[in-house]
């Protein structure tokens, strides 16, 4: 029997390093050099992009065998930095939703953009959000889609090369590829005045008569199982943001102590709640990647299970920031930039969830369909 311990390893968390799901360790090394690339390109979006760009050219796709390891690049990346996950995230989403569009018919006129002439190069954006008064609609004449009207918060949309957008066209809404410096594109000032996420402005971007490229069809964006894959991936994004905040409180933790003032049981109640909840959703995420990885989600529940995820990670997020914040108090919040900084960027992130609106989703697919409890 080893020596018995008095308290709290006194070892510091490894603030930068990759967040496990559910991969050994020669994978997760792996990661080691994206990360130092997102260490050092911290607040400087165009170093972000060519990192996107760089990892896209490795990362798995969703569904194709390693999708808890395509999570724990987001997850690990997003511990970095939040604002680095977020620019991350929808690059290896395009890329994810053009490879699952591959077979799929483009415009079949002499001067239509091809679908198959797309490449995959420069950084992309992926755009499906709506709001009151702004419509994108795609109008079609000899086989060829052009975009015209408005589409709201598109995120970093001047310093992208490419996007996947949703427009609306007869019968529902479609996804296309779309070029963001073709003739017709402009961009609004987005006014963005955000305090979290201050280097990624999402805006208003304005289509007049713009080519598109055509991606599966009417309502396949939405259907497509992938579309529920890719959701599931922002929650891991949202989990290395909630992994970065507990290894920030750990380490203040075994500072304090290093000084002299042992934590009260309070804090050492809190970090361990902590812990459970991160083990249970890293737990989740690993069995969830394996049932995607064997096609167990690849059906109309797949969005049943991605609210599931969604709803848990956010739920993990905003107690694990609540907890550290009643514990740290003010005073990081006023005087530790990078502290400062991810409690910010995380809480606006963290807003894509729709809290009880998801809910409520879900608890109408609950009522409808069979629960697993």
């Amino acid at each position: 029997m080893g020596p018995a311990t008095t308290g709290p390893s006194r070892t510091s968390p490894a603030t930068f390093s990759p967040v496990r799901i559910s991969s050994a360790d020669p994978d997760l090394n792996a990661i080691g050099p994206l990360l130092t690339g997102a260490r050092a390109a911290v607040g400087d979006v165009p170093a972000l992009l060519d990192l996107a760009k760089a990892a896209a050219e490795t990362a798995p796709k969703p569904g194709e065998g390693r999708t808890a390891f395509l999570w724990e690049i987001l997850a690990s990346v997003t511990a970095v930095d939040v604002a680095a996950g977020r620019v991350l995230e929808p690059h290896l989403d395009a890329a994810a939703i053009l490879r699952q569009a591959a077979g799929a018919a483009a415009g079949e006129g002499r001067d239509c953009p091809d679908f198959n002439g797309i490449g995959f190069e420069g950084a992309w954006g992926v755009f499906a959000a709506e709001a009151p008064g702004l419509r994108l609609e795609a109008t079609e004449a000899d086989g060829c889609f052009r975009l015209h009207g408005s589409k709201p918060w598109c995120s970093l949309a001047a310093q992208l090369d490419h996007a996947v957008l949703t427009a609306h066209v007869g019968g529902g809404r479609a996804a296309f590829a779309v070029d963001l410096h073709a003739e017709g594109v402009s961009f609004a000032d987005p006014e963005w005045t955000s305090r979290g996420l201050r280097e990624i402005p999402s805006g208003t971007v304005h289509f007049d008569g713009v080519p598109a490229v055509p991606l599966g069809g009417t309502g396949w964006y939405y259907e497509r199982p992938g579309f529920a894959w890719g959701g599931m991936g922002v929650a891991a994004c949202w989990l290395g943001g909630a992994v970065a905040v507990a290894r920030s409180f750990t380490a203040s933790l075994q500072k304090a102590a290093d000084g002299g003032r042992e934590p009260d049981q309070i804090a050492l109640a809190h970090l361990g709640e902590i812990d459970r909840t991160l083990a249970a959703l890293t737990g989740y995420l690993a069995q969830t990647a394996a049932r995607i990885d064997a096609g167990e989600l690849s059906d109309a529940g797949a969005w049943r299970e991605a609210l599931r995820v969604r709803g848990t990670a956010a739920a993990a997020v905003e107690r694990i920031q609540t907890l550290v914040s009643q514990n740290l108090g003010p005073a990081p919040l006023a005087f530790d930039e990078s502290y400062g900084k991810r409690m910010a960027d995380l809480a606006l992130y963290i807003r894509q969830h729709h809290a009880m609106r998801d809910d409520a989703q879900l608890g109408a697919l609950s009522l409808n369909g069979n629960a697993p409890w």
